[in-house]
This record gives C-alpha cells, sequence and structure tokens, in this order.
C-alpha cells in the first residue's frame, strides 16, 4: 500500500462523532461513569495496556500524554507493556488490574481465567471492580472506534 493510498483511506474514513451523535455521547458518558472513583493514575494504565494490546497508537498516544500530566513517570510507563517482567514498578493492586484487563482485552482467546478474576477481586472492593471492568469495556470500544475510523497518531482531538 502507498502513502498515498494510505492518507486517500484515512480521509475517506467517517467522523464517527458527527455520523452517530448520539453513540458518540453515549460512550462519552460511559467512559465517565467507568473512571468515576477510580484513582487516575489506574485508569490511564488500564487504557495505556489495553491500547497496547488492541494496537491503537492514536489511543496509546492519548493516554500516554494524559498520564505524563497527571505525573506518571517515564519508567512506569516504558514498563506498562512489559509489567510482568517489571512487577517491582507496580502496584500488587495495579498488576491484578493489568492481568485484568489483558484477560478483558484478549477475552477471544480463552475468556478471563478464574484466576485472573480472583486477583482482581482480592485487591479491589466490589464497586471498584465493576468500575475496573466498565474502564476496561470502555477502553476497547473507542480502540475499535479509532482503529475502525483510522485516526491517526498525535492528533488528539478532544480540544
Amino acid at each position: 500500500m502507498t502513502t498515498n493510498t494510505i492518507t486517500s483511506a484515512q480521509t475517506t474514513r467517517l467522523n464517527f462523532a458527527k455520523s452517530a451523535p448520539k453513540a458518540f455521547r453515549a460512550l462519552i458518558g460511559f467512559d465517565a461513569a467507568a473512571r468515576e472513583g477510580l484513582d487516575p493514575s489506574l485508569v490511564e494504565l488500564i487504557q495505556i495496556r489495553a491500547s497496547h494490546l488492541n494496537h491503537c497508537a492514536y489511543c496509546l498516544h492519548m493516554h500516554t500524554n494524559d498520564a505524563r500530566k497527571a505525573g506518571e513517570s517515564e519508567d512506569r510507563l516504558h514498563m506498562v507493556a512489559v509489567w510482568r517482567e517489571a512487577r517491582h514498578f507496580f502496584t500488587e493492586k495495579e498488576q491484578a488490574a493489568l492481568a485484568l484487563t489483558e484477560a478483558v482485552t484478549l477475552v477471544a482467546d480463552g475468556g478471563v481465567p478464574d484466576e485472573v478474576y480472583a486477583q482482581a477481586a482480592e485487591r479491589f472492593e466490589e464497586r471498584e471492580l465493576a468500575q475496573v471492568l466498565a474502564l476496561i469495556f470502555a477502553i476497547n470500544t473507542w480502540n475499535r472506534v479509532a482503529l475502525a475510523t483510522k485516526k491517526v497518531a498525535g492528533t488528539d482531538e478532544r480540544g
């Protein structure tokens, strides 16, 4: 595929927010509800890991920038993709959330293993666990919107 073809494909994809405004607003509301009561750093770690797994450069760029603005360290941002090999950078609660993020994001590869769910349930109160799950659902949806509409990394349109 040539650069012209890629550029052409990117410019011919619809603008989801303008083409389906009610669905877009509902997704924004769901995302806001999912974040409610969660530590902002945990929110960004979850969104970054799901975006890695979904190969969503647009969301990855956005959420790593958001994490930096919120004070997240470069060391931790670099280690999210390999958190199992760098556990000492993350709390047990964050590790449980990252494992759950991977299992839910890759659910077609074998579901959510009981041990992963149990580990998360041990670290989070029931309401907080529900919020974490909702956030994982939300970022996976955002990743699919960005990928399907060919959003370009570095063009954060939130304004």
